[in-house]
């Protein structure tokens, strides 16, 4: 395992660019339990003060010290993103290794259903959902919501990969053993499916999170606690841009572009370095 990272470290840029930055997101998130202000109080701190040595992203409207807001919502919008990719990647696994495995009629109602999700328009979902339970919906019961949208095209992938080991020898050897349904699916098919989870978590995080952020911007969560979408909603709220405090929106913006470029970059060199093809192609410059 630490060969194979020193290969990449080495000879992949865009997996450097994301280790930099998942390396960045994984500081962010251990600093905000030694945060010494409390997250969802304000005027802490001087407020409108620029960037400094004091206050290394400048402090906002609010009275709030802007780097430490900065790793509360890159903390809570991350579990946002891990909690909606870990419920949808069990959807997705039950729907897909099932209905490739099973076929014929559990094949087309669970593709009738899988399809319905697809087609879903998810934003007017949420926002009426929001409207209907506004007092109750907070990040973890959206994340919980937003899983349920997250798993149908995944779920297509799975069960096209499940349908071809349906018919591998070793498939019919565990029939032939007696084996049912349920082992041979979680035992002999799960480990083949599971590159097609990992390449789809981190994709399913980004999508995740940036719901987030369109909902909070819109006002549609909680704007009492801290994520990337709340930090830019306030900012819009204060005008901050009008009122000269250009760095607590072009902070939180450029953070999130690096922290989400930097994931998406970091997952595509994965899988990249896991094709067969590629590892083939590099023996061969070798």
């Amino acid at each position: 395992m630490k060969s194979i990272f020193v290969d990449m470290l080495k000879n992949s840029r865009p997996f450097r660019f994301g280790v930099s930055a998942a390396l960045f997101l994984t500081i962010m998130i251990i600093l905000s339990f030694f945060s010494p202000y409390p997250p969802n109080e304000s005027f802490l701190v001087m407020d409108d003060a620029p960037p400094s040595f004091q206050h290394l992203f400048g402090t906002n409207s609010r009275g709030q010290d802007l780097f430490w807001q900065m790793t509360f919502a890159l903390r809570n919008s991350f579990l946002f993103g891990v909690i909606t990719a870990v419920i949808s990647r069990v959807i997705s696994l039950v729907v897909g290794l099932y209905s490739g495995y099973k076929q014929g009629v559990m094949d087309r109602v669970l593709m009738a259903i899988n399809d319905s999700f697809v087609i879903m328009p998810v934003l007017p979902i949420l926002i009426l959902l929001n409207f209907l339970l506004k007092e109750k919906m907070n990040w973890f019961i959206m994340a919980a919501v937003l899983s349920l949208f997250g798993w149908a095209f995944d779920a297509r992938l799975i069960r096209s990969k499940a349908m071809s080991l349906r018919f591998q020898l070793f498939t019919d050897t565990a029939v032939f053993s007696g084996f049912g349904t349920r082992k041979i699916i979680f035992r002999e098919h799960f480990p083949y499916v599971l590159p097609i989870v990992f390449s789809t978590t981190i994709n399913n995080m980004l999508w995740a999170i940036g719901m987030e952020v369109t909902l909070a911007i819109l006002g549609l969560t909680n704007v009492n606690d801290p994520t990337i979408g709340v930090t830019i909603f306030w900012a819009n709220q204060h005008q901050a841009l009008i009122s000269g405090v250009w760095w607590w929106i072009a902070i939180p913006v450029i953070v999130t572009v690096y922290v989400f470029t930097g994931l998406y970059m970091l997952s595509i060199s994965i899988n990249k370095y896991i094709d067969p093809r590629t590892r083939l192609q590099r023996k061969g410059r070798n």
